[in-house]
């Protein structure tokens, strides 16, 4: 069987959720799959995070924007491979293609009601062209894979699709997330303290940032030996913003924002963490959890939409609209090591359910079952 998986932005420099789970997908597929031959289809980058191999090919397209690579680029290749399928992996597809389609439909965010339009350009951008593609495309696709059953059952109801078209395909976490003794030089590029809270930032108002850091503020008037707060991936300017909207600009002090932090530094910075902050609105899954967990961090995270059915009954959820549930729990992991400790210890029982291997095995099985329908069609 000749599979196609595009994987537009695998090489990029600068990766984020849904491009690791592309990537780690293809490189456990890579390991167990040596029948079927894989051709890989990437934009170029500088961060090339997979090799060829026998049966794994590597096909790489430019152009401008996504939009023109994937409706334009991306077929003109698929003409000259000649795939048996097709696997989108990044929510979106081209609109014109005769050969069975498998997408990955991480989130139908962008087909709710938003909360406020987010201030990047880019994603507005895609916002709209995924607002645009993913109805026309869905019921060209053979299976639509997702990765949790909030997710699917969002999916199904708002596109009306039935219940063997959609399968849940839960995301794992990287193996170099893990516990790592000891204060790093790594950590101390981004922190001075040796204890800090740690906070994984964004422009998309679904990541909450506003009623966090005022939870933070809540909590900075509390606590008799109140910690700094880490945040990544905000530029000062975006967090100058949102301070001014809330009105508590006076915690800036307390506050570290050194931008994007590469994945490969990451392990360091939970494990340096007294706590993980996660309190986004909505998510379809939340790979920060199990990596934090991974890393025997305690994560203080929210009780609403995939979020439970990933951190489990054992993890500390809050209402993320409720600024005082956020300091309350960083309060009680403060002053209570038993209970911390009971957190660090469930976290890291919790991670072993979930993995990049098994991702792999339920994707092979779902590629499998779309070549029998298609030869008996």
């Amino acid at each position: 069987m000749r599979i196609a998986i595009e994987a537009q932005r695998i090489f990029r420099g600068n990766k984020h959720g849904m491009d690791f789970v592309a990537l780690e997908c293809i490189r456990e597929l890579q390991e167990l799959d040596k029948e079927n031959e894989y051709f890989i289809i990437v934009s170029p980058g500088t961060d090339r995070t997979l090799n060829e191999s026998a049966n794994f090919h590597i096909v790489e397209i430019s152009c401008p924007t996504y939009p023109l690579w994937e409706q334009i680029a991306l077929p003109s290749a698929l003409r000259k491979i000649r795939p048996d399928i097709l696997h989108c992996t990044s929510n979106t597809a081209p609109l014109f293609c005769k050969f069975p389609l498998i997408l990955t439909l991480h989130d139908i965010i962008f087909l709710e009601k938003r909360q406020k339009i987010s201030s990047s350009f880019y994603q507005n951008l895609g916002w709209y062209y995924r607002k645009l593609v993913v109805p026309a495309i869905v019921p060209k696709c053979r299976n639509i894979v997702t990765v949790s059953n909030f997710e699917a059952g969002r999916i199904k109801e708002a596109l009306h699709l039935d219940d063997n078209i959609v399968k849940v395909v839960y995301n794992g976490y990287s193996s170099h997330f893990r516990i790592i003794d000891g204060f790093s030089g790594i950590t101390k590029k981004y922190i001075e303290s040796k204890e800090y809270l740690f906070f994984l930032g964004n422009t998309d108002p679904k990541k909450n940032t506003l009623r966090t850091l005022k939870g933070y503020s809540i909590y900075l008037k509390r606590s008799k030996n109140p910690l700094p707060l880490l945040i990544a991936d905000l530029k000062e300017s975006v967090i100058d913003s949102i301070l001014s909207e809330g009105g508590i600009g006076e915690i800036k002090q307390m506050l570290r924002f050194p931008g994007y932090i590469p994945n490969n530094e990451l392990p360091m910075i939970y494990n340096g963490a007294f706590a993980f902050i996660y309190t986004s609105l909505r998510e379809s899954f939340g790979i920060p959890i199990l990596e934090a967990m991974a890393c025997g961090t305690p994560v203080i995270t929210s009780n609403t939409s995939a979020i439970p059915e990933v951190a489990g009954d054992g993890a500390i959820l809050v209402d993320p609209y409720k600024e005082e549930e956020i300091a309350g729990a960083i309060l009680r992991l403060e002053e209570d090591d038993k209970f911390r400790e009971s957190i660090k210890c469930y976290g890291l029982e919790r991670v072993k359910e979930f993995s990049w291997k098994s991702a792999a095995n339920e994707l092979l099985k779902i590629y499998n079952n779309v070549r029998v329908a298609k030869d008996k069609n």
